[in-house]
């Protein structure tokens, strides 16, 4: 008997913390009619054009090399394909330069009438929304890749070359949930 006497009393304790006697006052506010139709102002904000779906995985702007008159070709590989978007180069650059932006870098081409010999072989790396879609695309535009397995599903990798001839390596990124 004695302990249920003090429960009930705790329970006195505590009621108002459990429900708050403001909780009862907010359910009686009134709102004042409308005194006419509201209208919507345009929006004068400057707008921000969306970022391209592409990411370069890398730590900044990478930069490729490609033989003169490749151009269109490169055009509609980066910005068809890949999605990238064009970008012009700045005025006080020198030389003929491709620039096509990705979400996160540049990706900068330099045309060469004489391309440089190769040091290394690393490739591209490029980040798709995904890979299903550019394995398909490629299909379609006829254009050999390789799949290639990751050690844990949902890496894979598809591997093949732009048109002037740099590897390149994509894979599918995902949102962190």
């Amino acid at each position: 008997m004695e302990g249920s006497r003090v429960a009930s009393v705790g329970w006195g304790l505590f009621r108002d913390i459990i429900r708050p006697p403001m909780a009862e006052s907010l359910a009686q506010i009134e709102l004042d009619p409308a005194s006419g139709v509201f209208e919507v102002d345009e929006d004068r904000r400057p707008k921000l054009e969306q970022p391209p779906p592409v990411r370069l995985v890398s730590i900044e702007d990478c930069q490729l090399w490609a033989p003169a008159g490749l151009e269109r070709l490169l055009d509609e590989f980066y910005t068809g394909l890949l999605d990238f978007q064009r970008q012009d180069p700045e005025p006080d650059e020198s030389g003929h330069e491709l620039i096509y932006r990705a979400e996160n870098f540049r990706l900068r081409i330099q045309v060469l009438e004489r391309p440089l010999p190769r040091e290394d072989f690393r490739p591209l790396a490029v980040a798709v929304p995904s890979l299903n879609d550019l394995a398909r695309r490629l299909a379609e535009a006829k254009i050999e890749y390789e799949r290639q397995l990751g050690l844990v599903p949902g890496e894979d990798n598809l591997l093949f070359n732009d048109p002037a001839g740099n590897p390149v390596t994509v894979g599918e990124y995902r949102l962190a949930i």
